[in-house]
């Protein structure tokens, strides 16, 4: 029995998110299928962590045990071979029984991409969420530091969300200025609740819209209500960049 990690890239546009449900568009279910097609096993694919609709991926990490006989270098041209053009297996290789993608997780990356130019574009709409007030940069910078270290982020999750710990450590938060009138969230830690990158990204954006000041975000940290952070922003700017393990 081998254990096989996949890094997998996805246009999370026409998927109703990672996770398998019944009747209705996924990504876990469709690689199943596609490896199903290959092996005829029937296997369950672990992620890092569930992405939701609309939701991208650059390097989500996901694994899975069978007996089939395959060269691991085959994996991702047989894979892809069976998937649709929307995910891509970028690379496969087998690694401890042990190893589970969610559980052995050390950090992930996630980014936001903000499109802050003043007509946005039709070509990318759904890679990025347009802001057509001019955001400012510097004050976004100076808010995402007090972002970084071991705190509750209550106020920075989805309410109605389940009442386990909602505390994190956040290693890095940046906001990058790109030449292209797109700014780049970024967050760095070592797990994230639900809809918080979406959430500490419309906090943000508040911030670069004058209507919270960098420095009253400790407070918004320290108060835990979800009402004083800023709104969700739409699913189609969120990128899960890279699962660290090591």
């Amino acid at each position: 029995m081998k254990n096989i990690r996949l890094v997998i890239e996805y246009d999370g546009k026409d998927f109703n998110g990672w996770q398998k449900q019944p009747n209705k568009l996924n990504i876990q279910g469709t690689i199943e299928q596609a490896i199903n097609k290959i092996t005829g096993e029937e296997v369950e694919l672990n992620a890092s962590g569930r992405t939701d609709a609309g939701v991208h991926s650059l390097g989500q990490v996901a694994n899975f045990k069978t007996n089939y006989d395959l060269p691991m270098e085959k994996w991702p041209l047989a894979l892809n071979a069976n998937l649709k053009k929307s995910i891509v297996i970028k690379s496969a290789e087998e690694v401890d029984e042990r190893f589970h993608s969610r559980l052995s997780c050390k950090r992930k990356t996630y980014r936001y991409v903000i499109n802050n130019s003043k007509y946005g574009t039709a070509i990318y709409r759904n890679l990025e969420t347009h802001i057509p007030q001019k955001l400012d940069i510097e004050k976004m910078q100076e808010a995402a530091k007090y972002f970084e270290g071991e705190h509750d982020f209550k106020a920075f999750k989805a309410s109605g969300t389940s009442g386990k710990s909602s505390v994190r450590k956040i290693y890095k938060a940046e906001v990058l200025q790109k030449e292209d009138e797109r700014i780049y969230i970024e967050l760095t830690g070592n797990g994230f609740l639900y809809n918080m990158v979406r959430i500490i990204s419309g906090t943000l954006v508040d911030v670069g819209l004058g209507k919270i000041k960098p420095d009253e975000i400790p407070q918004i940290i320290n108060d835990k209500e979800r009402e004083k952070a800023g709104k969700t922003l739409p699913p189609q700017g969120l990128y899960l960049v890279k699962v660290e393990y090591e």
